[in-house]
């Protein structure tokens, strides 16, 4: 019996991968060879579905420095993630991130930064034009439907204001450009990977966030984590969580509140980032049990609820918005975006922004014992993504949509057999290269 299991945690991985690949291959050739309408963009007779993009091969100087970094990451991202110290890896874990994201955009030249959120249909215009952030956030839900005379744009519209203020607040500062704001998106970005590696380490797996260092920082959702809003509400979710899990670990009653009141207020913010983000309700509470503490829970939620209802009293009530959004969501390209091949395709739009390896570590972990923390954080990211997919409320450009629950999907990459950590980050780095310099991608 002992035998027949060990043969079957071999197996899984090789399953898994082959399952991945052959979702991946599916969602990218049915739509063609049946003539399917997927309405993935606008201007379909371009469309590469499963992504939000179209097929269009390039390459730049800059390709050199991608090539690069990911041939010394796959040399030896390894063995120093092993030997650097805590802070060390930190630093280097931020810093090495920062070039795989800038590397991979500046592909398409100072406009793979900045051409995402120059789109008219993305926050930044909107954000140049807002000059009374009272008078905003009071009109903001009559604003929403396609009806409205004064309608918001595609994104401000479904998105909560939290969303819309961040570019505002960017705008006062006078890192309001294109590029600039750009830019700013990528640096916070690259926060996402640290932020994961501190949540694991105080959950007492120092040795499991060595090991996922490397897939988390050169991850191929790089591709879309260097140029989405999406990318900030990644980080803040993933330093809500590790605040979470600080607290939760916390050695003394004033440190616990403190670290439980910055993640309430942390992830109170997301509520008001995105519509999908109370999804991470289901990483809170695999924190706390991998933690084994509820104590922080009632002073993080308190903190979370003053975010949300701070925001009512000013005039936006999230539960008077969302049904609003709905109807809006209807009433625009979702409708044309049939669910049958979505409520799939998403999944291998997941696979090639989170890279494919990740069926191989799903089926891994589904098919033997593994560590406690990773296996919650895993099953609890996995549950929010279904959760999300099976609403009908993601359908399509789901590769940066659910960008926040990748980092967490990723931890189940450190816990495969050596041999295919060793192969697979080169599958993962492979992937990045490949989106990046054959297709165009919205984000």
């Amino acid at each position: 019996m002992a035998t027949d299991s060990r043969a079957g945690a071999r197996l899984a991985p090789w399953l898994g991968l082959v399952a991945a690949l052959l979702l991946v291959v599916t969602a990218i050739g049915l739509p063609d060879l049946l003539d399917w309408d997927t309405a993935a963009r606008r201007d379909d007779k371009d469309d590469f579905p499963p992504l939000h993009g179209y097929w269009a091969p390039k390459l730049a100087w800059v390709s050199l420095v991608a090539i690069a970094v990911a041939a010394l990451g796959w040399r030896h991202a390894e063995s120093v993630a092993t030997r650097l110290s805590w802070r060390g890896l930190l630093l280097t874990a931020y810093a090495v991130g920062l070039v795989w994201l800038l590397a991979l955009a500046y592909v398409d030249g100072s406009e793979g930064v900045s051409r995402s959120l120059g789109n008219p249909y993305e926050y930044l215009e909107t954000a140049r034009e807002t000059d009374d952030v009272g008078r905003m956030l009071e009109t903001f839900v009559d604003r929403i439907p396609y009806a409205a005379d004064d309608n918001w744009v595609t994104h401000v519209a479904g998105h909560p204001p939290g969303a819309l203020l961040f570019f505002v607040g960017l705008v006062r500062i006078g890192l309001g450009g294109d590029l600039q704001a750009g830019l700013v998106v990528t640096a916070i970005a690259a926060t996402v990977a640290p932020a994961v590696l501190v949540t694991l380490r105080a959950l007492d797996a120092e040795g499991i966030a060595r090991r996922a260092a490397p897939f988390l920082v050169l991850t191929p959702a790089a591709v879309f984590l260097a140029v989405s809003a999406d990318a900030v509400f990644a980080a803040v979710a993933a330093w809500g969580l590790a605040a979470l899990a600080v607290g939760a670990t916390a050695s003394s009653r004033p440190r616990l509140v403190l670290w439980s009141v910055l993640a309430g207020l942390l992830l109170g913010c997301c509520v008001l980032l995105s519509y999908g983000l109370p999804l991470l309700g289901f990483l809170a509470v695999a924190v706390l049990i991998s933690a084994r503490s509820w104590l922080p829970l009632p002073v993080a939620a308190a903190s979370a609820l003053v975010v949300v209802l701070g925001f009512a009293t000013a005039g936006f009530a999230w539960w008077d918005a969302y049904p609003v959004l709905v109807d809006r969501y209807w009433d625009g390209v979702a409708s044309e975006r049939p669910y049958s091949y979505w409520v799939w395709a998403n999944l291998a739009a997941l696979l090639l922004s989170a890279g494919p390896l990740l069926g191989a570590s799903l089926a891994y972990v589904t098919a033997r014992r593994t560590d406690r923390t990773v296996l919650l954080l895993v099953a609890a990211a996995a549950l929010a993504v279904l959760a999300a997919d099976l609403s009908g409320m993601s359908k399509s450009e789901v590769e940066r949509i659910w960008l926040p629950f990748v980092p967490w999907l990723t931890l189940s990459l450190a816990v495969l057999p050596d041999r295919w950590r060793r192969w697979g980050l080169g599958l993962q780095l492979a992937t990045a290269l490949l989106v990046q310099h054959l297709l165009y991608t919205s984000w």
